[in-house]
C-alpha cells in the first residue's frame, strides 16, 4: 500500500495520538529541542488500483524529552496534504477551461448526501465517502449525468493517487464554489473511502424535485441528515450556479435564451441569468418571478411559501453577505456528514493566504460567457 507522510505544513487539529515511550536517547539526526518536532515518514513501493482501496499514510514525529528519551508519536492520515493543495490547483485549471463548477458541486453533494443520522455504522450511514464513485450508485436516478463529473476528476484522482476519493469530490465541490466568486469553505479533510460497491447506500436517500409535499420533503430530507431549515435555504441558494436538463432529471426546457450558447454544452434551463456565477440572484429571481426562462422547481418556491424557510429566504434576497456566511458553514457541515476521517480529528490546508476580503462576482472570469444582462 502506498504510504506518505502528512508534512510539517499541514494543520492537524489537537486530538489525542497514540505515544510510545522510548528510554534510549534519539539519534542527532532525530533530537530536536522538547518545544519541536520532526516529522519521519514511511513509504512503501506497492501500488493500488484507485478505485478499489483507500490511502491511509502514516506519519511519526519524534520529540526529545531530555533525560526522558524521546517520544514517538504515531499518526495515520487518509491522503496526504500535499497532494490534496496540488489537486486543489488541477481542479481550478479545470474550472478554467470546462466551466463544470455546477456539475462538481453536485458530485460533493450527492456523496455527502446520503447520510442517515439515526444509523451509527460506517459507512452503512452513508455520507461523505467516496462511495458514489462506483457504477451502481450512479445509477440511482438522482445522480444522472454525474458519471461525466467522475470522467472529468479521474485524471487528477490518477495523478494524486495519496487523496482519497471522498476527499476530492468534497475538495472539488468547495473550490467549485469559491472559483465562481463564493464564499471560503472553512473545509477540513482526511475522509476514509469505502473499498466496494457493496458498501454503497441504497437508493432514495437523496431529495427529489418535486414531490407532492415540497416543504415537507426536504425536512424529511434534510433532517435525517441533522441538518435545520437555515442549513436547508442556505444550500438551497447553490441552484444559483449550474442548469437542469430534460433529459437527465425530467425537468426545465431543452434551452433558454441564457444556456443556448453554454458555455460548455449548450442547453438545460438555469434557475439564474448568469449561472456560472455564486451569488444571492437565486433568491431574488424566484421572489421576483420575472422570467419565464429561469427555472422554479417546487422545492425552490417552498423557500418562499413555508413561513420558516421564507424568514431566511427573504433575508438572502437582500443581504448577500448573510447568504455567503450562512452558506459557508453550510456546505462545510454538508461535506463532513457521514465521514470517517483519518486522523479522526482531520486535518486542514489553510497555509495559504487568506482571500480577498470582498471577492465580488464581477471578478469571475466565466461569468463573461453568460448571454444573460442585468
Amino acid at each position: 500500500m502506498a504510504a506518505n507522510c502528512l508534512p510539517p505544513t499541514a494543520t492537524l487539529s489537537g486530538a489525542a495520538t497514540t505515544t510510545t515511550h522510548r528510554r534510549s536517547p534519539p539519534s542527532p539526526a532525530t533530537t530536536v529541542s522538547p518545544s519541536s518536532v520532526s516529522f519521519h515518514f514511511l513509504s512503501s513501493s506497492a501500488s493500488l488500483k484507485p478505485l478499489r482501496l483507500s490511502h491511509q499514510r502514516r506519519l511519526k514525529v519524534r520529540v526529545s524529552g531530555g533525560d526522558l528519551g524521546a517520544v514517538v508519536v504515531t499518526k495515520c492520515v487518509a491522503s496526504d496534504p500535499v497532494q490534496i493543495k496540488s489537486a486543489r490547483e488541477d481542479i481550478k485549471e479545470l474550472l478554467r477551461t470546462t466551466f463544470s463548477h455546477p456539475i462538481l458541486v453536485r458530485l460533493g453533494w450527492h456523496d455527502a448526501g446520503t447520510y442517515n443520522k439515526n444509523i451509527e455504522e460506517w459507512p452503512q450511514r452513508g455520507g461523505a465517502n467516496g462511495s458514489l464513485r462506483f457504477d451502481v450508485e450512479q445509477k440511482h436516478a438522482a445522480n444522472a449525468g454525474l458519471v461525466n463529473a467522475m470522467k472529468l476528476l479521474q485524471p487528477i484522482k490518477d495523478k494524486y493517487a495519496g487523496v482519497t476519493y471522498a476527499d476530492l469530490f468534497q475538495l472539488a465541490s468547495a473550490t467549485a464554489i469559491e472559483e465562481a466568486g463564493g464564499p471560503k469553505i472553512p473545509m477540513k479533510y482526511g475522509r476514509v473511502d469505502v473499498t466496494g460497491p457493496e458498501q454503497c447506500p441504497e437508493e432514495g436517500r437523496l431529495p427529489d424535485a418535486g414531490p407532492p409535499s415540497p416543504a415537507d420533503h426536504l425536512r424529511d430530507v434534510f433532517y435525517r441528515m441533522g441538518l435545520t431549515d437555515k442549513d436547508i435555504v442556505a444550500l438551497s441558494g447553490a441552484h444559483t450556479l449550474g442548469r437542469s436538463r430534460p433529459e437527465r432529471s425530467g425537468w426545465g426546457k431543452p434551452e433558454t435564451k441564457y444556456t443556448k450558447d453554454g458555455p460548455g454544452a449548450p442547453g438545460g434551463q438555469s434557475w439564474t441569468v448568469k449561472w456560472l456565477r455564486f451569488d444571492n440572484s437565486y433568491f431574488k429571481d424566484i421572489k421576483e418571478k420575472r422570467d419565464e426562462d429561469l427555472l422554479v422547481l417546487p422545492t425552490d418556491a417552498a423557500l418562499f411559501e413555508d413561513p420558516s424557510f421564507k424568514v431566511y429566504a427573504e433575508k438572502y434576497a437582500v443581504d448577500e453577505k448573510a447568504f455567503f456566511d450562512d452558506y459557508a458553514e453550510a456546505h462545510a457541515k454538508l461535506s463532513n456528514l457521514g465521514a470517517k476521517f483519518d486522523p479522526p480529528e482531520g486535518f486542514t490546508i489553510n497555509d495559504e493566504p487568506p482571500p480577498a476580503a470582498a471577492a465580488t462576482p464581477e471578478k469571475f472570469v466565466a461569468a463573461k460567457y453568460s448571454s444573460g444582462k442585468d
